[in-house]
């Protein structure tokens, strides 16, 4: 009888051993953190139509509103985020101070730009040291724009650094139309098309004159963390963007009545903004050895950096 009770517990402790060698299934869930305008419309469309059902089931998206990327990265680095969405610069910046994550899709391309409400500002040099300037905060692809702007026309990409104020996109249009504030707007869709539409606002700058041919406005970036210990996740996510980008390719009419609840803007309006040619759609990166070079020769950089090892494969 020994001998059998004997042999039972070291078969347990075999079956016990073999169980604890196993892997850690994967977290089935991931947080997303996106900011404000049509630029991430594809996310509101993968929302909208649970493209991860058809992928994998068991996959739980869940979603946080943030207004600048500081706000991402420090979710981010608390571990209530897992993927976050933003422009190149910033992204760059945080990834040069030793933030740990890589670039794993290109989102959008969008018709960025300098608007304001003083006629007497047509181009960069007729802004005066008093005048102020809204954008998300410092650092932001709207403000490394501006810098590459300023170099190039004013020989000095800091030109405007003291006088950047930081607003989310909807403040920043409520303060540059009451024009009390500031009478400067560094925004993107759908702000840039609705204080166009406004009586005595223009356009200072757009964004690809800026950069000097076209660029991804937003990229979607995800932590070491997230890249091994969710990577069937990321890799669904991935796909479930692209299912969402042909989505609005393909099916338009249903895309616009989505995008339209979702911005709370009328069809007939949002139909007019999605047609402008430079709000792209897609996963590709475009632009990121000319920001790196820029942000790298201007100071915004001080670590080597190269596109190729940002990219997440």
């Amino acid at each position: 009888m020994k001998k059998w009770i004997v042999m039972i517990l070291i078969g347990l402790l075999v079956l016990t051993s073999g169980c604890a060698a196993q892997p850690e299934p994967e977290e089935k869930t991931l947080i997303l953190a996106e900011q404000y305008g049509l630029a991430y419309a594809p996310l509101q469309i993968l929302q909208a139509k649970n493209f991860l059902s058809e992928i994998d089931p068991d996959l739980k998206l869940e979603w946080a509103k943030a207004g600048n990327t500081t706000a991402i990265r420090e979710m981010m680095l608390a571990g209530k985020v897992d993927i976050g969405f933003m422009g190149i610069p910033p992204f760059l910046i945080a990834r040069d101070k030793g933030m740990e994550w890589d670039i794993f899709t290109g989102l959008s391309q969008a018709p960025v730009g300098l608007v304001s409400s003083n006629p007497a500002i047509q181009g960069l040099a007729d802004i005066q040291e008093s005048d102020r300037i809204a954008l998300p905060q410092p650092g932001s692809i709207q403000h490394i724009l501006l810098a590459i702007a300023a170099e190039r026309e004013l020989g000095d990409a800091a030109r405007f650094d003291q006088q950047l104020v930081t607003m989310k996109h909807p403040d920043g249009m409520s303060a540059m139309l009451a024009g009390e504030e500031l009478n400067l707007h560094f925004t993107s869709p759908p702000y840039i098309f609705m204080e166009l539409e406004e009586a005595g606002t223009h356009l200072v700058l757009s964004g690809t004159e800026a950069m000097g041919g076209p660029f991804t406005f937003i990229i979607g970036a995800a932590p070491k963390r997230v890249q091994e210990e969710k990577a069937e996740s990321l890799a669904a996510l991935k796909e479930g963007l692209q299912m969402a980008m042909d989505f609005m390719q393909d099916h338009p009419d249903e895309a616009l009545a989505i995008l339209s609840e979702r911005y709370e803007l009328e069809e007939e309006v949002l139909q007019g903004y999605l047609a402008n040619p430079e709000l792209v759609y897609s996963e590709s990166v475009e632009g990121l050895d000319t920001f790196i070079d820029f942000m790298t020769r201007n100071g915004y950089l001080d670590q080597e950096i190269t596109a190729e090892e940002v990219i997440w494969n």
